[in-house]
């Protein structure tokens, strides 16, 4: 069958998502192989957003490929009542990878439901329901989890009450006026005045995505993780830290919140954890969190039936194995520099680009109509299609790179395999692409 057949099968029997679907025009996609995927017409392109930021070791990866192949020979499936050899290494490897105490892991299938056991573990620990949240967040489309999300695509949801919102870290955009550093982290500050005007005897806690992720990238000044441990610890709230994109050497560093020393009560992660070769999530939690459910009279209520599955966990198990084995952390980390020298040499040849800001291979690029005004070409609650944002995506597709965008941010993520090579094609194109947004400023 044609391409077109495919494509407009797909569009008839399967959702697209977070979209238009008279609208929706996708390509069909047969191959990946390191950092490029391959469609239907034996087009070969450069992923330079890691399909949805998560294709972190790149495509085709043959150990993580046997790992999945081997245990689909032994045992697809358990019930979660059974334990399994793949599930009892992969949480013993989270335990000895990840940041301070950390050490118990309640294993999913993707972010959503790591963020909904995240909810639901705090709300046990603490006896407590509120949980506040950041405006420019997301957290997942379930329930639970597009309570928690910030932007756009939460309005059309109903989700769980008791959420408060937070102002973001945004010195870009700074939501109090002032500039970094004579600000204090005033949006910080601010997260200690919610709490204490809701009520500490209230608020369960406080979830963060470390560097926000599709609402921006926004990197936070250095002061604001460690200061967010204190405002938590002193309020006895606990920091539940969303790793789901940034965890698993995203920004050079195997989780995040590492780049600042910090280490949260729970931690959500998903996408990297697998390499997006099967859908896999993960919620950590502190020792203290795993003492009180080892007593007998608090019930850890929570479960699916998929949790704990063994093909995911050996894949799980092999993926990380890679990252350690390859040092792709360390790759993502050295590659980092070369991308933001290259981001920031694009930054000054074109003036729609306002601001570019990162770490490791996790980059975003905002759009601007106006420098000086920082007028955004798209705004926040306007849908405007196609966009020039979605526009430049486009252009820079025809020259065989995909570039993922979300709102006024081109998303720079390629595969934390990615060499000088692949950052350099990809830059090219994004320049030449964004030669249609420089024409619209003013």
């Amino acid at each position: 069958m044609s391409k077109v057949n495919y494509a407009e099968m797909e569009k008839k029997y399967v959702y697209g998502t977070w979209t238009s679907q008279s609208k929706w025009s996708p390509r069909v996609l047969v191959n990946g192989d390191g950092c490029y995927v391959t469609d239907i017409d034996g087009n070969r392109i450069l992923d330079f957003s890691s399909q949805l930021m998560c294709s972190n070791i790149g495509h085709g990866n043959r150990a993580v490929i046997d790992a999945m192949t081997e245990q689909a020979k032994q045992l697809c499936f358990a019930s979660p009542s059974f334990a399994t050899i793949p599930a009892a290494l992969l949480g013993k490897k989270l335990a000895e990878i990840a940041p301070g105490d950390l050490c118990k892991s309640y294993l999913t299938i993707g972010g959503a439901e790591a963020n909904e056991a995240a909810i639901k573990i705090a709300r046990m620990y603490t006896k407590k329901s509120k949980l506040i949240s950041r405006y420019r967040s997301y957290h997942g489309a379930s329930s639970g989890a597009i309570a928690l999300t910030g932007d756009p695509r939460s309005q059309q949801a109903v989700g769980m009450p008791g959420v408060v919102r937070a102002p973001d870290c945004y010195c870009y955009r700074c939501p109090f006026g002032k500039t970094y550093p004579g600000c204090g982290i005033t949006c910080v500050e601010y997260i200690d005045e919610i709490i204490k005007l809701e009520g500490p005897h209230t608020v369960a806690g406080v979830v963060v995505e470390p560097i926000v992720g599709s609402n921006g990238i926004l990197v936070p000044p250095d002061e604001y993780m460690p200061r967010l441990r204190e405002i938590c610890d002193e309020n006895e709230a606990l920091l539940i830290d969303d790793e789901v994109m940034t965890g698993f050497g995203r920004t050079g560093k195997m989780f995040c919140v590492e780049h600042w020393g910090v280490s949260p009560d729970i931690m959500s992660m998903a996408k990297g954890i697998s390499g997006a070769y099967l859908p896999v999530g993960a919620t950590m939690t502190s020792r203290k969190i795993a003492e009180y459910f080892d007593q007998p009279e608090n019930n850890f209520s929570h479960g699916q039936t998929y949790a704990n599955h063994p093909m995911c966990c050996a894949v799980s198990l092999a993926t990380i194995e890679e990252y350690e084995k390859k040092k792709i952390v360390q790759n993502a980390a050295r590659m980092g520099k070369v991308m933001e020298k290259r981001l920031r040499e694009l930054a000054e040849e074109h003036r729609s680009i306002g601001e570019v800001r990162g770490k490791g291979l996790f980059w975003g690029v905002e759009l601007v109509r106006n420098r000086e005004t920082k007028e955004p070409f798209v705004a926040r609650h306007v849908k405007a299609d196609p966009n020039i944002i979605q526009r430049v995506s486009a252009e820079a597709m025809k020259r065989g790179v995909y570039i993922s965008n979300f709102i006024n941010t081109l998303i720079i993520a390629p595969p934390l395999i990615a060499k000088e090579k692949e950052i350099e094609e990809g830059v090219r194109a994004l320049g030449e692409a964004l030669e249609s947004a420089d024409k619209e400023t003013r």
